[in-house]
């Protein structure tokens, strides 16, 4: 009797270990983001999961450690696909080289959502891969936004320095060619050194360190995401000139919101990744309903400051 009670319980946790969770006969959607070592990214997540709650979505959300990793990234897109899920929102951590795991994912039939960050349209045309949209902020105005904003703190003349993102990545160039297009023009203004960091915090800080040793005018410095800007404040603090050197950042994380009510940031770019998460996954239901989406649904932006 008592063994055939133990086997009863047994049966009974093997039974519930193998039930679905809940929404299971709902559509299963990835979101694949960069890293979930930044909060940006940690936000998105929260608004993807905001969403997938309330419309029964089975959400599964993965990502490399760093964001520079893209091989990592796409080895994730592969298993997504053989997983047959129903549809895949990506942030690309590769303008082109994500390419080639969007057409895997054309010829598998799973539609493609494209998150913050753009992929190369003309790259894409030619390998005959397609995006059913882009959600996401406009890059380049936010870091004209931010150019601006070091011009006129400045007074139109000053030495100005610049923490890049990842070479090649969509993002970082969009937002380096918008603050270009604030400052180019203005005479007074004057670049120093442009370097990047990689769009990490331990890295701004280490960057900017060789800056602040190499060139002492410095009086400004854009980081073209807030991580490197927080290293970057980081270098300043240690170099005691807390109150010598402009900080820009952009994306207006949590940690960077805090600086500059704390006075140590003048400002930074807020661009919403909660509502992106959320975007992604409403979206990504409406593409499997067989809706057509418009190429880009854009997400507002403003600056903190």
């Amino acid at each position: 009797m008592e063994k055939r009670v133990l086997l009863l319980l047994l049966l009974g946790l093997l039974t519930g270990c193998q039930q679905q969770p809940k929404g299971s006969g709902a559509p299963a959607v990835a979101l694949v983001m960069k890293t979930l070592n930044n909060p940006f990214f940690v936000e998105m997540q929260q608004g993807a999961e905001e969403a997938a709650a309330r419309l029964q979505v089975q959400l599964i959300v993965q990502a490399a450690e760093r964001e520079l990793d893209v091989e990592k990234q796409m080895q994730i897109i592969e298993n997504l696909i053989q997983r047959r899920v129903a549809a895949i929102c990506l942030t690309p951590s590769g303008s082109r080289e994500v390419i080639p795991a969007i057409c895997k994912a054309n010829r598998a039939g799973i539609p493609v959502l494209i998150i913050d960050s753009g992929v190369d349209s003309a790259a894409l045309a030619e390998a005959g891969g397609k995006v059913a949209t882009f959600i996401g902020s406009d890059n380049f105005e936010g870091g004209r936004l931010a150019g601006q904003m070091v011009v006129d703190k400045l007074g139109g003349k000053g030495n100005v320095a610049i923490l890049e993102g990842i070479p090649g990545h969509e993002t970082g160039d969009s937002r380096l060619r918008g603050f270009h297009a604030a400052i180019d023009r203005v005479p007074g203004i004057r670049l120093v050194a442009s370097q990047t960091a990689n769009f990490e915090r331990d890295q701004g800080y280490t960057v900017f360190q060789n800056i602040l040793q190499s060139h002492p005018e410095v009086q400004a410095v854009f980081g073209c995401n807030d991580m490197m800007a927080l290293g970057a404040i980081e270098a300043i603090a240690a170099a005691g000139r807390t109150q010598d050197i402009l900080v820009v950042g952009f994306d207006a994380i949590t940690d960077a919101r805090e600086a500059i009510q704390a006075g140590r940031m003048a400002a930074s770019i807020a661009q919403n990744p909660r509502a992106m998460g959320k975007l992604a996954v409403e979206n990504s239901l409406r593409v499997l309903r067989g809706e057509h989406l418009p190429a880009v649904i854009p997400v507002p932006i403003e600056l903190v400051h």
